[in-house]
């Protein structure tokens, strides 16, 4: 495994950071780490890069304890923090170059530009830092992170700031890291997670709530409520409707489209059908809603 998390609990004071949490993430796989602010996932990152030991557990990274072992897992991983650290006064390729020469790169030029390229800083690498928008200086911070070539990413907002554009490029690139390295992805953006992530892990209050393949996670609904939506050809209200067995509630989407739900966990269109005939309406579409990654997350955060 790339990273394992064995029990791994960390303190602020008397406030539980992170509690008794657990997992595993194996090589070429990109995992979204999600859950809201405060819920202990810039608190993992850190431990795992080795900025905060862990008071209880163990962290490993490609085989190299993070306590004991620290320099062989620096030098493993690329790290883009949420407040990205930048040398405002240095030019990008300058800037690149020094952190190559931290990491004790032989051909440095010649890397520096393969990252340069990799992220699409082309065009601004002749700038200062400080003169570069939000989007390039995220752009940086990522050459940064890769610009040793490490074998696990750890990503914490990687792209903050950056425009529709640049938000699809560097989703891709992340993408085709994540086929050869592994990537721990931390994002508030739900599509991004669906739209690069193989896994999702969710923590809410310093523990992990879920922890599924992206696929699967629209399955993951804790709750009883089935929800069914309907277009009917012909005219119906809120009292036809309360003949229907096990609905609890309907919402009028206007235009004869309505949202049905009950939260006994029947599936309603069976029901739906048999009063639409009863009432001699067609039922013009029909179908049950799947849970979304977002309602799956604002359930198990409790928000």
């Amino acid at each position: 495994m790339s990273i394992k998390v064995e029990g791994v609990s960390k303190y602020y004071g008397t406030q539980a950071a992170l509690s008794n949490v657990s997992f595993e993430i194996p090589a070429g796989q990109v995992a979204g780490f999600l859950g809201p602010n405060g819920a202990g996932k810039s608190t993992m990152m850190k431990v795992i890069t080795c900025y905060l030991p862990p008071a209880e557990g163990k962290v490993e990274v490609c085989g190299f304890d993070v306590l004991k072992n620290p320099m062989e897992v620096k030098k493993r991983v690329g790290y883009l923090p949420e407040h990205n650290p930048l040398y405002q006064d240095m030019y990008v390729r300058e800037y690149l170059a020094f952190v190559a020469g931290v990491h004790k790169i032989e051909e440095k030029t010649s890397r520096v530009q393969k990252v340069i390229e990799m992220v699409g800083l082309g065009p601004e690498s002749h700038k200062h830092i400080s003169s570069l928008s939000k989007g390039y200086k995220q752009r940086v911070g990522l050459a940064s992170a890769l610009i040793h070539n490490p074998d696990v990413l750890i990503l914490d907002e990687p792209t903050s700031g950056l425009d529709p554009n640049q938000l699809v490029e560097i989703r891709e690139l992340i993408r085709q890291i994540g086929k050869e390295k592994t990537v721990l992805l931390s994002t508030h953006i739900m599509q991004e997670v669906e739209a690069i992530c193989d896994r999702v892990i969710i923590i809410n209050k310093g523990q992990i709530v879920a922890d599924q393949p992206a696929s699967e996670m629209n399955k993951l609904n804790m709750g009883k409520a089935v929800v069914i939506q309907v277009e009917f050809s012909g005219t119906i209200t809120h009292k036809t409707l309360q003949g229907i067995k096990g609905l609890s509630s309907a919402n009028s989407m206007a235009n004869g489209h309505w949202e049905l739900v009950s939260d006994e966990g029947i599936d309603l269109r069976a029901e739906v059908s048999k009063m639409a005939a009863d009432h001699g309406v067609y039922i013009l579409t029909m179908q049950k809603k799947e849970a979304s990654l977002e309602d799956v997350f604002k359930e198990l955060t409790g928000k």
